[in-house]
């Protein structure tokens, strides 16, 4: 028996990853097998970790790195490119055993956000920096950084073209569309000593305000891991994620009603947010074991595995 009475299934693992998710594009559906071999590789990186008896954090971590390296998905290589030209990246991570976290926002030139965010949750000093100084503290931990070309990937350039030749006269409804221009990567893990982590990356959204902070660096809106409860990453329009604190919100709901983890997304992406004009995505793990995957939108990138089950989908 785990705390407060909860089963911890040892020997049980599991693993979820997900691409972002919101509106459908014409470059999604070009190369949807490309998408879903990328989070296939992304899901068996993390999951091998789990099957050799590691870590849940050290799978998330790995589970996210593949996903930042693919250029096909919105964090790391494939970030999105902001009004100013540059690239601007986000990530967490959070270790439910230990409570424990790291965080890092505005980040340039860093090939895996999400291993500077672990870096910083082994510290005890440090646990969210941004901008410039983080850049250069990443540099100092000897994390691996790549030229500015290295994340401008053709797709991405012809996104911003676009937005930059559309900015003159654009109309206010045409500007909040572009703002749902998203993507995020995340995941989600449960260990064989009944551990659970989670994590998020991000690049951002595409022609964004330079300096912009969204939810995927925001430990308890884009990442919230704690073995008594549960761990979930999400993804979506940033803003309106931030505001219901989505996360935690997830989590708690699950805690305070006993219900399931897929219960918990539902009652609070399906219930308590239905009919809002925004995109809300989650993953997560409870600690029963069970897995939750939940959008109100047209699409949302995810691929999972179990020891009974795996499964990889974009559409529902």
């Amino acid at each position: 028996m785990g705390e407060m009475g909860k089963i911890i299934p040892i020997g049980q693992i599991a693993i979820v990853v997900h691409g972002g998710a919101g509106t459908d594009s014409e470059f999604i559906l070009e190369h949807i097998p490309e998408y879903e071999e990328g989070l296939n590789a992304a899901v068996e990186a993390g999951y091998d970790i789990l099957k050799k008896g590691g870590s849940a954090i050290d799978a998330v971590e790995a589970a996210i790195t593949s996903l930042e390296d693919n250029k096909y998905f919105n964090a790391g290589r494939g970030s999105a490119i902001t009004a100013a030209g540059n690239v601007e990246m986000c990530a967490s991570i959070m270790d439910g055993k230990q409570k424990k976290a790291g965080a890092v926002a505005i980040v340039n030139n860093l090939r895996n956000p999400i291993s500077f965010a672990r870096e910083l949750l082994k510290t005890s000093d440090l646990m969210y920096v941004a901008g410039t100084e983080a850049t250069e503290t990443a540099k100092d931990l000897k994390l691996k950084m790549e030229p500015d070309s290295y994340f401008v990937t053709e797709h991405q350039w012809d996104v911003f073209e676009k937005e930059r030749k559309k900015k003159a006269g654009r109309s206010k409804a045409l500007d909040k569309y572009m703002k749902r221009l998203h993507g995020t990567v995340g995941a989600v893990a449960l260990d064989s000593d009944g551990n659970l982590a989670a994590g998020t990356s991000t690049g951002g959204t595409a022609y964004s305000q330079p300096g912009r902070v969204g939810d995927s660096s925001m430990i308890g809106v884009g990442t919230y891991a704690d073995n008594d409860i549960a761990a979930v990453s999400c993804t979506g329009d940033g803003e309106y994620l931030i505001t219901e604190v989505m996360a935690y919100n997830i989590a708690a709901t699950a805690e305070h009603t006993g219900c399931s983890i897929q219960e918990a997304m539902d009652l609070v992406i399906h219930g308590k947010n239905k009919g809002k004009k925004c995109d809300f995505g989650a993953i997560g793990i409870d600690t029963h074991g069970n897995i939750g995957m939940a959008f109100n939108c047209e699409r949302m990138h995810r691929a999972w595995r179990t020891r009974e089950d795996s499964g990889v989908m974009i559409y529902r």
